[in-house]
């Protein structure tokens, strides 16, 4: 018996292998601090684990419909119009096992070997695996942060072939924390438009998570006529805090959201009932909590960039969302760390930071931009501004 050809076509995912190696360590009572996780250090609010606990009180706990209960689908309903301004019947959203699961359904659904998906660069470490694994093939398009990690119209218009099923669009981004502004979108979908076999997966999941008063928009919004063709995703995960309670959901044509729920009906079945109880009281409950939290991840950011971009090789550009740096590092490869060993790639870079001062953060080659690193700062000030020391006194031993 061995591994089927799918499977292995794929890799692990960086992030949570860095993720576990940081428990690991942590278990073994090693000082470190983690930086590579991609969840909010916040509680999930109040209101949302009462919604859970009564759930659990008042019997929900049996099989729903497979894609959600029909009081979940109208929340996400809700939601879209209430944010997006967008208008979807329940016929027209999913629920799924988290966002990740909101993409492997979509993918896995439409695309066949030879099919071509484009996937701007840098980008969440499961969009090209997740593409390979359905036989396609991802298409990179690299936006360094010469153009804020950001790609143009003229490269999108480059990238497509007769073979593209779909681009993948995500704002605000992870790994890089850029958004694309209203008039970015617009841009984009211009080049879309005059490509109608082309659709669109627009991975919102950071939207409640932008700064200095940053407008979010979702392209189906701003771009009405690409509308048939896009699917808008987004989830609980991160706004709401509950990236454990896996739930992801997506609106889009009845006919892809039925084939995404009969592929679901043979995997996974219903995503958890007492989470759908909980997921429908947080999009229906008091929002108010949301901007509070971007205001608090607002001030990690300023931080986070202040202190990276004062050691010499390194530039940290200001990201508009999320709560992820990309910082680049050119300047600082090819030199030599205190025990002589010399630093040739962003994987080298990172194991360095591990174990000299024991910080935890992802190269960028997962991403697929190198040389720079992803660091999360959803964590504390304190943290933050301890694991950022940590750094600068490592850069400034290398030679």
């Amino acid at each position: 018996m061995q591994p089927s050809a799918a499977l292995q076509r794929i890799q692990p995912s960086a992030t949570l292998a860095m993720t576990s190696r940081v428990f690991e360590l942590k278990r073994a009572g090693v000082d470190v601090i983690g930086l590579g996780a991609g969840e909010p250090d916040f509680d999930t609010p109040d209101f949302v684990k009462e919604a859970a606990i009564q759930a659990i009180r008042d019997g929900k706990t049996k099989y729903t419909n497979v894609d959600g209960t029909p009081e979940l689908k109208e929340a996400i309903v809700a939601k879209f119009k209430r944010d997006n301004g967008l208008d979807y019947s329940v016929q027209q959203v999913t629920a799924n096992v988290g966002g990740k699961h909101t993409l492997f359904n979509a993918i896995v659904t439409t695309v066949e070997a030879g099919d071509e998906v484009i996937v701007p660069a840098p980008y969440w470490v499961s969009y090209p695996d997740v593409v390979q694994f359905a036989g396609g093939t991802p298409v990179f398009v690299e936006a360094g942060p010469e153009q804020g990690y950001k790609i143009t119209p003229e490269q999108l218009d480059k990238a497509i072939t007769a073979r593209t099923k779909w681009v993948i669009l995500n704002s605000p981004s992870n790994p890089t924390g850029a958004a694309y502004s209203a008039a970015e979108l617009k841009a984009l979908g211009e080049v879309l438009e005059r490509h109608p076999h082309v659709w669109i997966f627009s991975d919102d999941m950071y939207e409640h998570i932008l700064y200095d008063g940053f407008e979010f928009a979702t392209i189906a919004q701003v771009c009405p006529s690409l509308y048939e063709r896009t699917l808008t995703v987004n989830g609980c995960s991160k706004a709401y805090a509950m990236t454990g309670w896996r739930i992801g959901f997506a609106g889009g044509a009845p006919w892809l959201i039925k084939a995404m729920a009969k592929l679901q009906s043979q995997s996974t079945s219903n995503p958890c009932s007492i989470a759908q109880a909980a997921a429908a009281a947080a999009l229906n409950g008091d929002q108010s909590f949301l901007k509070e939290r971007a205001l608090a991840f607002q001030g990690r950011r300023d931080l986070v960039v202040s202190m990276l971009n004062q050691i010499n090789g390194m530039s940290c550009p200001r990201p508009e969302g999320a709560f992820y740096v990309y910082p680049e590092f050119a300047g600082l490869i090819g030199k030599t760390t205190p025990k002589g060993q010399t630093i040739t790639t962003d994987e080298a870079m990172i194991g360095y930071l591990l174990d000299e001062a024991r910080v935890a953060a992802v190269h960028g080659a997962a991403f697929g931009l190198s040389p720079a690193m992803r660091i999360s700062y959803a964590t504390s000030e304190a943290l933050l501004t301890e694991a950022c020391t940590r750094i600068q006194t490592a850069c400034a031993a290398l030679r």
